[in-house]
Protein backbone atom coordinates (compact mmCIF):
# COMPACT_ATOMS: atom_id res chain seq x y z
CA UNK A 1 0.00 0.00 0.00
CA UNK A 2 2.83 2.44 0.55
CA UNK A 3 3.75 1.90 -2.98
CA UNK A 4 0.40 2.96 -3.94
CA UNK A 5 0.69 6.33 -1.86
CA UNK A 6 3.94 7.59 -3.01
CA UNK A 7 2.51 7.35 -6.76
CA UNK A 8 -0.22 8.76 -6.27
CA UNK A 9 1.58 11.76 -4.44
CA UNK A 10 4.18 11.49 -7.09
CA UNK A 11 1.25 11.77 -9.93
CA UNK A 12 -0.19 14.92 -7.88
CA UNK A 13 3.36 16.45 -7.66
CA UNK A 14 4.20 16.11 -11.45
CA UNK A 15 0.47 17.40 -12.27
CA UNK A 16 0.75 20.43 -10.78
CA UNK A 17 4.16 21.34 -11.25
CA UNK A 18 3.06 20.67 -15.26
CA UNK A 19 0.15 23.03 -14.88
CA UNK A 20 2.39 26.00 -13.08
CA UNK A 21 5.22 25.48 -16.54
CA UNK A 22 1.80 25.56 -18.53
CA UNK A 23 0.84 28.91 -16.85
CA UNK A 24 4.19 29.73 -16.93
CA UNK A 25 4.45 29.44 -20.41
CA UNK A 26 1.35 30.81 -21.24
CA UNK A 27 0.57 34.12 -19.05
CA UNK A 28 4.39 34.58 -18.17
CA UNK A 29 6.20 34.24 -21.04
CA UNK A 30 4.70 36.75 -23.78
CA UNK A 31 5.18 39.92 -21.30
CA UNK A 32 8.53 38.92 -20.48
CA UNK A 33 10.04 38.63 -23.99
CA UNK A 34 7.98 42.16 -24.73
CA UNK A 35 9.72 43.69 -21.62
CA UNK A 36 13.16 42.30 -23.01
CA UNK A 37 12.60 43.35 -26.64
CA UNK A 38 12.13 46.82 -25.61
CA UNK A 39 14.83 47.04 -23.33
CA UNK A 40 17.10 45.37 -25.79
CA UNK A 41 15.93 47.66 -28.49
CA UNK A 42 14.51 45.25 -30.79
CA UNK A 43 10.95 44.24 -32.05
CA UNK A 44 9.39 47.17 -30.48
CA UNK A 45 6.78 48.35 -32.75
CA UNK A 46 6.48 51.31 -32.18
CA UNK A 47 9.56 52.49 -32.81
CA UNK A 48 11.03 53.21 -36.34
CA UNK A 49 7.21 55.22 -36.97
CA UNK A 50 6.64 58.24 -38.73
CA UNK A 51 3.66 59.57 -40.10
CA UNK A 52 3.21 59.75 -43.80
CA UNK A 53 2.93 63.56 -43.98
CA UNK A 54 6.43 63.60 -42.29
CA UNK A 55 7.72 61.11 -44.47
CA UNK A 56 6.64 62.84 -47.93
CA UNK A 57 8.39 66.22 -46.49
CA UNK A 58 11.84 64.29 -46.44
CA UNK A 59 14.48 65.20 -48.85
CA UNK A 60 15.66 63.05 -50.51
CA UNK A 61 19.25 62.25 -51.20
CA UNK A 62 19.24 61.61 -54.88
CA UNK A 63 23.33 61.14 -54.85
CA UNK A 64 23.28 57.91 -52.89
CA UNK A 65 21.59 54.51 -52.79
CA UNK A 66 20.86 52.11 -50.11
CA UNK A 67 20.20 48.41 -50.79
CA UNK A 68 17.03 47.01 -48.32
CA UNK A 69 16.55 43.73 -47.82
CA UNK A 70 13.40 41.88 -46.83
CA UNK A 71 13.16 38.67 -44.95
CA UNK A 72 10.67 36.95 -43.13
CA UNK A 73 9.32 33.62 -40.90
CA UNK A 74 6.44 32.22 -39.28
CA UNK A 75 7.26 30.57 -35.62
CA UNK A 76 7.06 26.95 -35.80
CA UNK A 77 4.12 27.01 -33.67
CA UNK A 78 2.25 29.14 -36.34
CA UNK A 79 1.79 27.09 -39.49
CA UNK A 80 1.37 30.17 -41.88
CA UNK A 81 3.50 30.87 -45.41
CA UNK A 82 5.51 33.87 -44.57
CA UNK A 83 7.71 35.79 -46.96
CA UNK A 84 8.33 38.40 -48.98
CA UNK A 85 7.27 39.45 -52.43
CA UNK A 86 10.84 40.67 -53.36
CA UNK A 87 13.99 39.81 -51.86
CA UNK A 88 15.81 43.10 -51.84
CA UNK A 89 15.56 46.60 -53.35
CA UNK A 90 18.25 50.00 -53.46
CA UNK A 91 16.06 53.14 -52.60
CA UNK A 92 17.44 56.92 -51.73
CA UNK A 93 17.37 58.14 -48.70
CA UNK A 94 14.73 60.40 -47.40
CA UNK A 95 12.25 57.96 -50.67
CA UNK A 96 9.51 56.83 -49.39
CA UNK A 97 9.02 53.10 -50.48
CA UNK A 98 6.70 50.25 -49.97
CA UNK A 99 7.14 46.92 -50.44
CA UNK A 100 5.06 43.44 -49.96
CA UNK A 101 4.87 40.56 -47.71
CA UNK A 102 2.90 37.21 -48.91
CA UNK A 103 1.39 35.70 -45.95
CA UNK A 104 -1.09 32.35 -45.72
CA UNK A 105 -2.63 30.14 -43.14
CA UNK A 106 -2.24 26.89 -44.33
CA UNK A 107 -4.59 25.49 -41.59
CA UNK A 108 -7.96 24.89 -41.64
CA UNK A 109 -8.98 27.37 -39.07
CA UNK A 110 -9.16 31.01 -37.91
CA UNK A 111 -5.65 32.18 -36.12
CA UNK A 112 -4.04 35.14 -35.28
CA UNK A 113 -0.88 36.49 -36.12
CA UNK A 114 1.80 39.27 -34.94
CA UNK A 115 4.74 40.36 -36.58
CA UNK A 116 7.41 41.43 -34.94
CA UNK A 117 10.20 43.34 -36.70
CA UNK A 118 13.98 43.93 -36.53
CA UNK A 119 16.04 45.98 -38.55
CA UNK A 120 20.05 45.35 -38.68
CA UNK A 121 22.36 46.07 -38.66
CA UNK A 122 21.70 47.66 -35.24
CA UNK A 123 23.29 51.25 -36.13
CA UNK A 124 20.82 51.43 -38.96
CA UNK A 125 17.33 50.89 -36.58
CA UNK A 126 16.91 54.66 -35.65
CA UNK A 127 17.27 55.81 -39.57
CA UNK A 128 14.44 52.91 -40.75
CA UNK A 129 10.90 54.42 -40.65
CA UNK A 130 7.78 52.60 -41.30
CA UNK A 131 4.69 55.06 -41.97
CA UNK A 132 2.34 51.88 -42.60
CA UNK A 133 2.96 48.41 -41.92
CA UNK A 134 0.86 45.12 -41.14
CA UNK A 135 2.97 44.53 -37.86
CA UNK A 136 1.41 47.70 -36.38
CA UNK A 137 -1.54 45.40 -35.04
CA UNK A 138 -2.57 41.39 -35.06
CA UNK A 139 -3.31 39.69 -38.28
CA UNK A 140 -6.48 37.60 -38.73
CA UNK A 141 -6.77 34.99 -41.26
CA UNK A 142 -9.57 32.75 -42.08
CA UNK A 143 -8.68 29.01 -43.11
CA UNK A 144 -6.79 29.16 -46.20
CA UNK A 145 -6.62 32.60 -46.54
CA UNK A 146 -3.59 34.35 -48.19
CA UNK A 147 -3.34 37.93 -48.70
CA UNK A 148 -0.83 40.39 -49.75
CA UNK A 149 0.25 42.99 -46.75
CA UNK A 150 2.29 45.69 -47.66
CA UNK A 151 5.25 48.15 -45.92
CA UNK A 152 5.69 51.78 -46.68
CA UNK A 153 9.10 52.93 -45.22
CA UNK A 154 11.77 55.32 -45.33
CA UNK A 155 15.36 55.54 -44.67
CA UNK A 156 16.50 58.70 -43.16
CA UNK A 157 18.91 60.50 -44.87
CA UNK A 158 20.96 60.19 -41.63
CA UNK A 159 22.15 57.08 -42.57
CA UNK A 160 25.49 57.08 -41.56
CA UNK A 161 27.49 56.83 -44.77
CA UNK A 162 29.30 53.54 -44.46
CA UNK A 163 26.00 51.54 -44.22
CA UNK A 164 25.24 50.54 -47.40
CA UNK A 165 23.08 47.64 -47.00
CA UNK A 166 19.93 47.19 -44.29
CA UNK A 167 17.92 43.85 -43.25
CA UNK A 168 14.35 44.35 -42.40
CA UNK A 169 13.31 41.21 -41.05
CA UNK A 170 9.58 40.26 -39.56
CA UNK A 171 8.82 36.77 -37.52
CA UNK A 172 5.15 35.83 -37.50
CA UNK A 173 4.61 34.68 -34.19
CA UNK A 174 0.76 33.20 -32.57
CA UNK A 175 -1.44 35.83 -30.88
CA UNK A 176 -4.40 33.95 -30.51
CA UNK A 177 -5.69 34.85 -27.16
CA UNK A 178 -2.84 37.07 -26.13
CA UNK A 179 -3.76 40.71 -27.71
CA UNK A 180 -6.83 42.85 -29.14
CA UNK A 181 -7.51 40.99 -32.80
CA UNK A 182 -7.17 43.80 -35.35
CA UNK A 183 -6.88 43.50 -39.00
Amino acid sequence: MPVKKANRRLVAGLSITSVGMLAFCYLALPPLYNLFCELAGIGNNNTGVVSAKVANALEVDQERWVTVEFTGNASGVLPWEFKPVVNKMRVHPGQVSEVNYYVRNTTNRRMVGQAIPSVTPQESSRYFNKTECFCFSNQVLEAGESREMPVRFVVDSNLPKQVNTITLSYAFFDAQGHEKEDS
